[in-house]
C-alpha cells in the first residue's frame, strides 16, 4: 500500500463556500414566494439538493409539501405551486398542462418556475405559446457546482456529454465558462491556464469574456493553474475497466452525488443501506485509490489493528475503562462499521467479477491497448455477443477495438455490426449510428482496408512475437491515431517486467499497469513543459484546438508559489473515478495537489447509455 509521497504538497482550498452560496441563493429565491407552498423538484435533482439543502432548511423557508416532478397531474392542494427544474421543454409542457388544468376548473394559483442551471428562451418561449407567461414568474438557480470531496467538484451535468458530443448543442458551454468564472472569483486569478478540445476552448473563451465584463479584484489567489480537456480527446479511458477500489464501487453499485447504496448482500441484513463516499470515511479514503488486488490485505490488517485496540480493555482498571469508554470505544465502533462495510462490498465485487470471466476481458482490453492478437480479441467480443453476456459490455468492447485500432475494417464492422442486432434486435440501429456520430465508432474507409495477407498473419499469430508482425502489415495499411499517440507518450507500459501493484510506479497502476490514461498524461507533460511546446505531433494527431494563456499573476513569491502547486483540471463531458485516482497519484509523485471539476462523474456504462439510441 506505499506510496512515495512527496512531503511539501500544499493545501487545497476550502469549497464548502460553494456550498453555502447556492443554499443561500435557493433560499433567496424560495422566499421571492412568501407564504406556504409546495416544491416540485426534478428526478435528477433531488440527490444534488440533498446535498445543498436538507428537508429542514426547506421547511425552515415556508415549503409545505415535497413532490418528484413525474409528468401526470398535480395533487397537491397548495394554493402556490414551486418548480425545481433542469430547462427542458418537455417539463415546461408539463408545467403548462397542470396551470391550464386549474385555469380550466376556475382554480387560481400562484406559480413559480426556478431553472437551473440556468433559464433558457426556449423554455420561455413554450410558456408564452402555452398562453400562460403572464401567470408564472420564473427565476434562475445558477447552482453549477458541487463538491462531492474535498477535491472533486461536479456540475451534476450529465446530459451534457449527450448534448454537446452527439447533438453539437453547444448551450451548456456557457454553463461550463460561468462555473469556472466563479471559482476564478472565489479562488483565482489563474495564473496560467491550458486546454484542448474544442468545446475547451469555447469554454475559456465564454470565461474569459466574463472575466473582462466584471470587476477585477486583487486577491491572494488560492488556484494557480488550470486545464480544460474535453472527453472526446480521450475516449480510450472511459471504456475501459476500473479496477482501483472506488471506480469498481462506481462500476458496480453505481456512486450517485457521493452516495452509493449498499443492498443486503454488502450489509449482511435485510435492508439496503445509503452511504456516503468521501475523505470523511476513514476506511475508504485508504482504499479508494488502491488497486482491488490490493483491498483485501489492506482490509484485513486494519480488522488486526482494531481487533488490538479492543482488547486492551483486558486489565483495565476503573478510571482508564471510564477514559477508554468516553474518548475510544465510539471511533472504535464507527470503524468497526465502516470495515464491516468495505469488505461486504468487496466480497460482492470479487463474486460478480469472477462469475463474469472478468480477467479474460481484461486480457481482451490489454491485448486492443497493446495492439496484439487483434483477431484473438475479435473471437472473444464474437462470443461475448453471440452468448449475450452483456449488451454494455459488448458495445464497450467493440468501441475499444474501434477506438484503438482507428477504426473497423468494413468486413469486421458488418459482420459484428450484424451478430449485434441479431442478438440483441434491430432498434440499435440508432445506437450505431449515434456512436459513429459521437466518434466511438469507425468503419474505415474502403482504400485504408487491408489486404487478405493481414487476416491470414493475423490467424496464424498466437504468441506476441508474432503479433508484432501483424502490427508492421496493420501499419503498412493505416495510420491510427491511438497507436501513434501511445508511442509518442508511452501510454502502453514495457510489459517485459513484472508491475508491483502493491508499490505503483505511474499512473498505469490504475489499469494493472497496461495502460496510463491519456487524459492525465496530457496533463502530467504540459505542466512539466509550461505548455505545449515540444508536442505539435501529439496535439495534431488530437485534431488541435490546443491553448496556452498567461493569466494574472497572484500575491506575494510564497504564497504563490503554493498556489502555482494547485492544478485545477475541468473534464468537459464527464471524467471517470479511475482519472481521480491517477491525478491523485500524479500529484504525490510531482508535488501538485489537483482539483478535479467535472460534468458529471462518468463511466463505460453511463457513457455508452448516453448514447443508446431509445434516448428521446
Amino acid at each position: 500500500m506505499a506510496h512515495s509521497t512527496r512531503t511539501d504538497c500544499p493545501e487545497l482550498p476550502d469549497f464548502s463556500l460553494l456550498k453555502r452560496l447556492a443554499r443561500d441563493q435557493l433560499i433567496y429565491l424560495l422566499e421571492q414566494l412568501p407564504g406556504k407552498k409546495d416544491l416540485f423538484i426534478e428526478a435528477d435533482l433531488m440527490s444534488p439538493l440533498d446535498r445543498i439543502a436538507n428537508v429542514s432548511t426547506l421547511k425552515q423557508h415556508e415549503v409545505d409539501k415535497l413532490y418528484k416532478v413525474e409528468h401526470k397531474p398535480v395533487v397537491s392542494t397548495s394554493d402556490q405551486l414551486c418548480f425545481l427544474i433542469r430547462p427542458r421543454i418537455q417539463t415546461v409542457k408539463w408545467i403548462c398542462d397542470v396551470a391550464n388544468a386549474d385555469k380550466a376548473v376556475g382554480r387560481f394559483r400562484r406559480y413559480k418556475i426556478i431553472f437551473t442551471p440556468r433559464k433558457f428562451y426556449a423554455c420561455e418561449a413554450v410558456l408564452e405559446e402555452q398562453g400562460i407567461f403572464g401567470e408564472v414568474t420564473t427565476d434562475e438557480w445558477s447552482f453549477s457546482l458541487l463538491p462531492l470531496d474535498n477535491d472533486v467538484i461536479s456540475m451534476e451535468l450529465p446530459e451534457f456529454f449527450r448534448d454537446n458530443f452527439l447533438a453539437g448543442d453547444q448551450r451548456w458551454v456557457r454553463t461550463a465558462g460561468s462555473a469556472l468564472h466563479l471559482l476564478h472569483s472565489l479562488y483565482g486569478p489563474f495564473s496560467k491556464l491550458y486546454g484542448i478540445g474544442r468545446c475547451s476552448k469555447m469554454a475559456y473563451e465564454s470565461w474569459r469574456e466574463q472575466v473582462e465584463e466584471g470587476e477585477q479584484t486583487a486577491r491572494q489567489a488560492e488556484i494557480g493553474k488550470v486545464f480544460l480537456i474535453d472527453r472526446d480527446v480521450d475516449f480510450v479511458t472511459p471504456l475501459c475497466s476500473q479496477v482501483v477500489y472506488e471506480g469498481l464501487v462506481d462500476d458496480i453499485f453505481r456512486i450517485k452525488c457521493g452516495c452509493v447504496e449498499f443492498g443486503p448482500d454488502v450489509t449482511s441484513s435485510d435492508k439496503s443501506l445509503k452511504v456516503m463516499l468521501n475523505s470523511q470515511d476513514k476506511v475508504f479514503n485508504e482504499i479508494r485509490n488502491e488497486h482491488f488486488s490490493n483491498v483485501f490485505g489492506f482490509l484485513s490488517q486494519k480488522a488486526r489493528n482494531l481487533q488490538g485496540a479492543y482488547d486492551k480493555r483486558r486489565g483495565m482498571d476503573i478510571k482508564q475503562m471510564k477514559t477508554f469508554v468516553s474518548e475510544e470505544l465510539k471511533g472504535l465502533k464507527q470503524e468497526h462499521r465502516l470495515l464491516s462495510m468495505h469488505i461486504g462490498a468487496s466480497e460482492s465485487i470479487m463474486k460478480r467479477k469472477t462469475k463474469q470471466d472478468f480477467q479474460e476481458l481484461l486480457k481482451t482490453e490489454h491485448s486492443l491497448l497493446e495492439g496484439f492478437e487483434i483477431r484473438e480479441s475479435i473471437s472473444f467480443l464474437e462470443e461475448h455477443i453471440s452468448r449475450q453476456v452483456s449488451m454494455m459490455e459488448s458495445l464497450r468492447l467493440l468501441c475499444l477495438l474501434s477506438i484503438t485500432e482507428n477504426g473497423l475494417l468494413p468486413k469486421d464492422y458488418r459482420s459484428l455490426k450484424a451478430q449485434y442486432l441479431q442478438s440483441y434486435g434491430a432498434d440499435h440501429l440508432l445506437t450505431f449510428s449515434n456512436l459513429r456520430q459521437a466518434g466511438l465508432l469507425a468503419e474505415q474507409p474502403a482504400g485504408e482496408a487491408l489486404t487478405a495477407m493481414e487476416s491470414k498473419v493475423g490467424k496464424l499469430v498466437n504468441d506476441k512475437a508474432a503479433g508484432k508482425l501483424t502490427d508492421a502489415f496493420s501499419s503498412l495499411a493505416r495510420k491510427s491515431n491511438f497507436r501513434a499517440l501511445s508511442r509518442k507518450l508511452n501510454l502502453v507500459p514495457k510489459s517485459d517486467e513484472e508491475y508491483d501493484l502493491r508499490v505503483p510506479r505511474d499512473m498505469a497502476y490504475i489499469f494493472s499497469g497496461a495502460y496510463v490514461p491519456l487524459s492525465c498524461r496530457l496533463v502530467e507533460q504540459v505542466l512539466e513543459r509550461d505548455g505545449w511546446t515540444g508536442m505539435e505531433e501529439v496535439t495534431r494527431l488530437l485534431n488541435g484546438h490546443e491553448f496556452a494563456v498567461t493569466g494574472s499573476s497572484g500575491a506575494d513569491a510564497r504564497t504563490q508559489s503554493d498556489a502555482q502547486r494547485i492544478v485545477l483540471v475541468m473534464f468537459l463531458g464527464g471524467c471517470t473515478f479511475s482519472e481521480i485516482s491517477a491525478l491523485r497519484f500524479l500529484g504525490r509523485e510531482k508535488g501538485y495537489k489537483f482539483i478535479v471539476v467535472t460534468t458529471a462523474i462518468t463511466n463505460s456504462s453511463r457513457l455508452i447509455e448516453s448514447l443508446l439510441g431509445n434516448q428521446i
